[in-house]
């Protein structure tokens, strides 16, 4: 039997309303194949310029940083006092859901607007974030809006280039901005009292637990590697069994071995792209390409799964006189969130008497970067059968607006 939550301060309705009109941007024509918003394309770019919109109605001082961040401030009454941040992102994956990031813009826009309407005053000022390419699905690395922010954006991310060989520069330049002038969005740490981001969990640990929301206790960190095997491409008849260099079957291997190191260091493996040439029914796999995403909580085993990645490309490689190379594509370390925000997230449930639940996160978010500029937390709100990163992707209207509501009670407690 679910728990019924009902929210006072959330106006349930605008919020949905605010989630279906951004899904209808990138949406495929009839939903079937989901939604497509990648980082800097037209329909991001719409995106972007539907929440400027939005922040805009709602009343916020509003602004577009150097590499796209879009920001929405509502005034405390301390001019000098550090400002507590909260947001997401609104790219997407190919093919994606209407939730993954969304929920966490609007739905802060959505707690801000509550506030302005009940007329609650503040001493700190919100700011309200909608952060460039969380998801890295277009040029392959993400967090861009966050790492310009926190200062550790790389300039040699601008070289990457996307399936049409467009450059990360090129989409810069397209979009209007400018890329020699990243380090301009970069924030200093005293601008900031906290940083909290609401998303959809991803996962099915709260719908296990028949629970609309839960409280974050700490953030697995990814590392994205990129596996290229050299063999030899072969006629599949008149080769031998034993004077085969079978790329593929490296890659075989050490995709084996990917599952078999995360289940030994109890963290997550996954062999997501592959790619084999020349491709032929009739033709030895003379080259594979692959990725392994690595995931755990803690940094130093996280690090074991890496070297046991590398060891298990070596050997195999070995055996079948294969060459390779491995690129570290995205690292980011895993973070805990801050004890501190962990209880006001604690009070507010109880306040609103939620249930309280604590879990771990799986994937990877701006709160990962924003951590090291501030104390941070997160709200992650149910999702149905666990479904993200797919046009399935759905969480009720309810359970947006539940999280929503936490999200309103806390971003007061922590702005006062």
């Amino acid at each position: 039997m679910s728990i019924l939550i009902k929210t006072s301060n959330i106006n349930e309705q605008r919020l949905w309303q605010t989630l279906m009109e951004l899904a209808e941007i990138g949406a495929s024509p009839n939903r079937d194949q989901g939604i497509t918003r990648l980082s800097l394309s037209e329909e991001e770019l719409e995106a972007k310029q539907y929440v400027i919109q939005l922040m805009k109605e709602v009343g916020l001082e509003v602004r577009m940083d150097a590499v796209g961040n879009v920001i929405g401030k509502l005034n405390g009454t301390d001019p000098l006092a550090p400002s507590v941040i909260v947001g997401s992102h609104t790219d997407t994956v190919n093919h994606g859901g209407g939730f993954d990031g969304a929920l966490g813009v609007l739905g802060a826009i959505e707690a801000v607007r509550s506030m302005k309407e009940a007329n609650v005053t503040l001493t700190h000022s919100i700011e309200v974030i909608s952060f460039t390419d969380e998801e890295g699905s277009r040029f392959g690395t993400g967090y861009i809006g966050s790492k310009a922010m926190a200062g550790v954006l790389k300039e040699d991310a601008f070289e990457l280039t996307d399936q049409n060989g467009i450059s990360y520069r090129e989409a810069f330049i397209k979009a209007k901005l400018d890329p020699t002038k990243y380090k301009e969005a970069v924030r200093k740490p005293e601008e900031m009292k906290a940083y909290i981001e609401m998303h959809i969990e991803q996962g099915k640990v709260l719908e296990e637990m028949d629970l609309s929301v839960g409280i974050v206790t700490d953030i697995q960190g990814p590392v994205w590697l990129e596996v290229q095997l050299e063999g030899s491409a072969d006629h599949a008849g008149a080769t031998p069994m034993n004077m085969r260099k079978d790329a593929s079957l490296v890659m075989a291997e050490v995709m084996l071995d990917v599952e078999k190191t995360a289940i030994s260091h109890q963290g997550v493996g996954t062999v997501g792209s592959l790619k084999v040439e020349p491709g032929g029914v009739n033709i030895i796999p003379g080259k594979a390409v692959f990725t392994v995403d690595l995931r755990h909580v803690d940094s130093h085993e996280r690090q074991l799964m890496v070297k046991d990645v590398y060891l298990s490309v070596a050997k195999a490689s070995e055996k079948r006189g294969i060459t390779w190379t491995i690129e570290v594509k995205k690292e980011v370390d895993p973070a805990s969130c801050s004890p501190e925000i962990v209880k006001i997230l604690e009070e507010s449930f109880q306040e609103l008497q939620f249930p309280v639940a604590k879990l771990p996160c799986g994937a990877g978010h701006d709160s990962l970067i924003m951590s090291k500029l501030t104390n941070m937390g997160m709200i992650f709100v149910r999702s149905k059968d666990g479904i993200s990163h797919n046009p399935k992707e759905w969480t009720s209207k309810g359970d947006c607006a539940a999280g929503t509501e936490v999200l309103f009670q806390s971003l007061i407690k922590l702005a006062k």
